[in-house]
Parts: structure tokens; C-alpha cells; sequence
């Protein structure tokens, strides 16, 4: 089996949310990377009951920041990155996804900062919905992106 996409988290502050997406990630064959500084620990039972029994096969990569993520992962390589935001009209349905594509989420209060979004605006990413709530839970946001890319590439996992 190879791993096919990757799933990133940046500066993620709830356990069950990261443990769900563990889980998510495990039964698709999904890296899951989280980058610092996150809202729990990752040792915590919490996260671990999130996650199920899944979380002991997580494919977990933790960076310390999003220089060092960016540097070892996109930047030296030919896997492309999409950011999740509601900032953006460019559906996740309207963007080829490849293999080892790189789809990353923002914290749950305050989503990917502004700055990052402005400079890789063509890359942003957003599920349509109703505006009458701020965004979508971050685990079900994740599912769905990572299904239409694993859709996309014919659930090869």
C-alpha cells in the first residue's frame, strides 16, 4: 500500500477533532501531519479515545512550525498543497487532486492565517455552504475534502 495523500493540520486545538481525523486517516491510507504549537498533548487519553484503537497506526508527522513543514514537504518537492478556508470561491471540487497532494486545515477559532491564504491564493480551497455559522466542523470538513480527492484518484489507496 502507498500512502496516496496527505492530510495537514495547523496549530489544531481540539483533541477529539484530531483524533477523528487519525482515524479518517488510518482507514484511507492518509499521512495525517500536525504542525506546532497544538492545543493538547499528543500523549493525552483523550486524543487516543478519539481516535480509537486507529491511533496507534496513525501515519503521524509533527513539525515544530510551519517553516520546517513547508520546507521539508512542499518546498523540496513536486506534491502540490491546498488550503481549506471559507475565504476563497474556488470549490474543492473545482481542483485536479494528484497523489501525495498535501490538503491542509487551520486551527478551529481562527482557521489558516490570512497571510498564508494571500500568498498561495490559487491554491485556497472552500466547501460551499450557507453562511448562517462560521464554518464546518474541522473533522467532517477533512472527510470531505479527502474523499473528493481520493474519489478523484479512483479510491486508490
Amino acid at each position: 500500500m502507498v500512502n496516496k495523500m496527505n492530510i495537514v493540520l495547523l496549530n489544531p486545538e481540539i483533541h477529539v477533532n484530531t483524533g477523528n481525523i487519525g482515524r479518517t486517516c488510518v482507514l484511507t491510507n492518509t499521512k495525517l501531519h500536525l504542525i506546532k504549537p497544538l492545543g493538547f498533548e499528543l500523549d493525552d487519553k483523550k486524543i487516543r479515545r478519539a481516535g480509537l484503537d486507529y491511533w496507534k497506526d496513525v501515519k503521524l508527522f509533527v513539525w515544530e512550525n510551519w517553516e520546517h513543514f513547508w520546507r521539508e514537504n512542499i518546498e523540496n518537492g513536486n506534491a502540490k498543497i491546498y488550503f481549506a478556508t471559507t475565504k476563497t470561491k474556488q470549490r474543492y471540487t473545482d481542483v485536479k487532486f494528484n497523489d501525495n497532494d498535501y490538503i491542509m486545515f487551520g486551527p478551529e477559532s481562527r482557521g489558516i492565517p490570512e497571510e498564508i491564504l494571500n500568498r498561495y491564493k490559487e491554491s485556497n480551497i472552500t466547501i460551499p455552504m450557507l453562511p448562517l455559522g462560521r464554518s464546518l466542523n474541522l473533522s467532517n470538513a477533512v472527510a470531505i475534502v479527502l474523499f473528493e480527492a481520493l474519489r478523484q484518484n479512483n479510491f486508490e489507496y
